[in-house]
């Protein structure tokens, strides 16, 4: 029996604006003093009128924009209307039929390697408040559940994807590109943690029959989607239990209705929790208290100049322009926007690529995470960087001594001590970095190395490669400027002779 997964996406993230989407309330996370973050407005008082937090509006247009997404002159919100205990006014103001983007779409990497892209379409962008936050006793002991509203009104956008997505992975590379996307835009810390960014997957089968017929298996809708690695675990053991299902009872989309399951992280299963709504069950109505937003071209073309390089995009023209591979470059840019900053001005500033990644992926990230620092706080600044790699690349020192230079910047920034790009060639003179271009020095001391290890000698000479090892290590602490290369060499020329 062949099966082909379909995966839908809808993407909840919180964008970063000092005030909720619809009055003037803190839109801050603020879990140690529930309920203080409310006004009549976010709890749906009596009398109470929203009014459009404009710079919410900007975001989410910058984002879609950025996902490829068609923007409407003229858009109008709607009422949804559920009951939840969260909700305080009986319904959420959203988008329906004419949301402010149609038709994006977004590319995901699918293959590291080969560079393979896969399309992902969207279908749209649109602008609704949060709900608030149901707290339940999870103890099994029967205490109240209580209800935080400090989130009510928080501006939420929705992306919502096509059904393009074929296996848990594609689903989880689409949430990190996305998730890569909204922070290079500044739009949405995407914290999960926070509830920043959340997840809904939409997931059925189409079973290939024996006379070429597709059967599509009932849609299922996963809450409770709390992390990236979890949507991709949910998806995989849902797939897993509609095949099951099949094999069992043949249930199609015409037998059973949608339904809407939750996830079960610890036990690691899904399970059933209601009928899934349509859009009837919502009774969508435009709303009255808001007027519609008309955008002006005017207005586009100013947001359109506030986008930045898109991380796809990035990656690929690092890889060009700077000679690295598609690893390196994946690296880099899902560090962050600053983090890919930094890297480019050393790469173009050094000359060298590939040694600039070398340094920034391991040298600097290594010291970013021993002193939990960000980019932006580490003290040695690109230029500076820039200019230890350019004495490698002028041969005036080796890697190893770089790598000492390097140790004694950092010491010197922790004891407050400006760094410039003088000081570099002040350390390498102090310490005797700089690569000794003395063949009579070196020969000198590979000979008083070689008198003094007779065995090793010998040991190479019957063929062991590796005996050579120690005696390198003895010329190179003896001068310290010395080339690693030239000296084995060398000292190999000397012993063959």
């Amino acid at each position: 029996m062949e099966f082909t997964t379909i995966i839908g996406l809808e993407v909840h993230v919180q964008l970063l604006t000092k005030t909720k989407i619809f009055c003037g309330c803190a839109n801050l996370f603020n879990p140690e003093n529930p309920n203080v973050q409310t006004c009549p407005v976010c709890l749906g008082l009596p009398g109470s009128l929203p009014v459009m937090n404009r710079k919410a509006f900007r975001l989410a247009v910058k984002t879609a924009m950025a996902l490829n997404c068609n923007i409407t002159p003229f858009t109008k919100w709607d009422r949804k209307q559920y009951y939840y205990p969260d909700l305080p006014k009986n319904y959420q103001i959203s988008q329906y039929d004419l949301p402010f983007s149609t038709e994006g779409w977004l590319d995901i990497e699918t293959d590291l390697e080969t560079g393979e892209s896969k399309k992902v379409r969207l279908i749209r962008v649109h602008l609704e408040e949060d709900a608030g936050k149901n707290i339940h006793d999870e103890t099994g002991r029967g205490r109240d559940s209580r209800v935080d509203l400090n989130r009510a009104g928080t501006p939420l956008l929705e992306i919502v994807s096509q059904p393009d997505m074929r296996s848990p992975r594609e689903a989880y590379t689409f949430l990190n590109e996305l998730k890569l996307l909204l922070t290079y835009l500044n739009v949405s810390d995407c914290n999960m943690q926070e509830g920043s960014l959340r997840c809904d997957a939409n997931v059925n089968l189409h079973v290939h029959t024996d006379d070429g017929h597709r059967i599509a298996t009932p849609l299922v809708e996963i809450k409770n989607l709390n992390s990236f690695r979890g949507v991709e675990q949910a998806i995989a053991y849902e797939v897993e239990r509609q095949q099951e299902q099949w094999r069992e009872s043949k249930l199609t989309i015409d037998d059973s209705p949608k339904q809407t399951r939750g996830w079960d992280a610890e036990r690691g299963v899904t399970f059933g929790q209601r009928g899934k709504e349509e859009a009837s069950d919502y009774r969508y109505f435009p709303d009255p208290d808001l007027v519609p937003v008309v955008v002006e071209e005017s207005q586009l073309q100013e947001l359109r100049g506030e986008l930045c390089e898109p991380p796809a995009d990035r990656r690929k023209r690092f890889q060009t322009a700077y000679q690295i591979s598609s690893y390196d470059a994946s690296v880099i840019i899902d560090q962050g926007l600053a983090f890919a900053d930094y890297y480019e001005s050393v790469a173009s500033d050094s000359g060298d690529g590939k040694q600039a990644a070398n340094w920034v992926t391991q040298d600097i990230q290594r010291e970013l995470n021993e002193r939990k620092l960000t980019i932006d706080q580490f003290p040695i600044r690109p230029h500076i960087l820039s200019t230890l790699l350019q004495r490698i690349g002028s041969q005036t020192i080796t890697v190893k001594s770089a790598r000492e230079v390097f140790a004694e910047l950092l010491c010197r920034a922790d004891n407050d001590e400006s760094l410039s790009d003088d000081l570099i060639d002040g350390i390498i003179d102090a310490n005797g970095l700089a690569i000794v271009s003395d063949t009579g020095q070196l020969e000198e001391t590979i000979e008083a190395v070689i008198s003094r290890n007779e065995k090793a000698v010998a040991a190479f000479r019957e063929g062991k490669q590796a005996a050579v090892g120690p005696m390198i290590g003895q010329i190179m602490r003896e001068i310290k400027g010395a080339d690693p290369k030239q000296v084995r060499q060398m000292l190999i020329d000397k012993i063959s002779e």
